[in-house]
């Protein structure tokens, strides 16, 4: 993969030291956990992260574009070609094509039903799109807020966050995709196609959690591959306090926790070392807007 290392590396907190052994203060917990809990029965089990109503509880309430949009940039995005992993219901899939205005972006997701959702909310906001096209501005789109999407016309127009959203039917349409698929283990694009920018937000963990230390090798090798040179992986790594939330949601989930070797607050220096990423950035040095819990860095590396 020709490596070209860098010592242009993000210091993270927690970084630099090793991992902390993966059962300590918690080791405690396993009688509480045992015994069944009606509150506990009734919660969403999503053996992927894949999560019915995720940006209902990722985005806080009272915003209407997930804040992660504000710390992307529009060169890497406008007429580009984009891949967003696990991108579940869409709206951070759509949210970029109509921000930043993308050549084309293909949303890949492990489940088939948020695969539907996508496409249905697709659908949902270009036949909006079309029927509220004000007559007073040609070509711009009066969008009705729908949760996650920001109305554009209510924003003030700069060189990072101006909106796309006047983007006719047709071509919504054409530059926005969803398949259904496994990224890690099946899913393929078409031959001798690449990207500019491939999106993987909080989907490490589940990834790692479902295929252990060579699932995350395998993402980070096969990103590598798909990005054109000088491409962009934006990338948020879930920390490993969450993993200890989520590892029992499936056997196979348990015994990979219990084996990982490779904690998040090495994915960095992989990426820059082994894989052969240049550069990296974190580009969440003062975001806001998101829930108790989602306050986390995000990197940008760069082929």
């Amino acid at each position: 993969m020709g490596a070209e290392n860098s010592d242009n590396r993000v210091n993270e907190n927690g970084k630099g030291g090793k991992r902390k052994k993966r059962h300590d203060q918690n080791e405690t917990e396993p009688a509480a956990q045992q015994q069944p809990s009606k509150k506990r029965n009734r919660k969403e089990i999503a053996i992927f992260g894949n999560y019915r109503h995720y940006y209902g509880y990722r985005v806080g309430q009272d915003l209407d574009e997930d804040p992660r949009l504000n710390v992307m940039k529009r060169e890497w995005f406008e007429g580009k070609d984009c891949l967003d992993i696990g991108c579940n219901s869409g709206l951070v899939t759509i949210s970029i094509a109509k921000k930043f205005g993308c050549q084309s972006i293909v949303g890949v997701d492990i489940d088939g039903a948020r695969v539907e959702d996508a496409n249905w909310t697709l659908r949902k906001i270009i036949r909006t799109n079309t029927l509220k096209v004000t007559s007073k501005t040609p070509g711009i789109a009066n969008v009705e807020p729908v949760h996650g999407l920001q109305n554009s016309t209510t924003k003030s127009v700069d060189e990072n966050t101006r909106d796309s959203s006047h983007l006719p039917k047709k071509d919504l349409q054409k530059i926005v995709s969803f398949e259904k698929g496994n990224f890690v283990l099946n899913w393929h694009p078409p031959a001798n196609k690449f990207y500019h920018a491939i999106l993987c937000l909080s989907v490490t963990k589940w990834i790692h959690l479902n295929w252990g230390d060579d699932g995350i090798i395998k993402l980070f090798a096969k990103v590598w591959t798909l990005l054109q040179p000088g491409g962009v992986f934006i990338v948020e790594p879930q920390p490993w306090t969450s993993y200890y939330k989520n590892r029992l949601v499936s056997e196979t989930t348990a015994a990979n926790y219990r084996n990982i070797q490779i904690p998040p607050e090495d994915f960095q220096d992989i990426l820059l070392d082994k894989i052969g990423f240049r550069t990296v950035e974190n580009i969440t040095s003062s975001l806001s807007g998101s829930k108790s819990g989602f306050e986390r860095p995000i990197l940008a590396f760069w082929k």
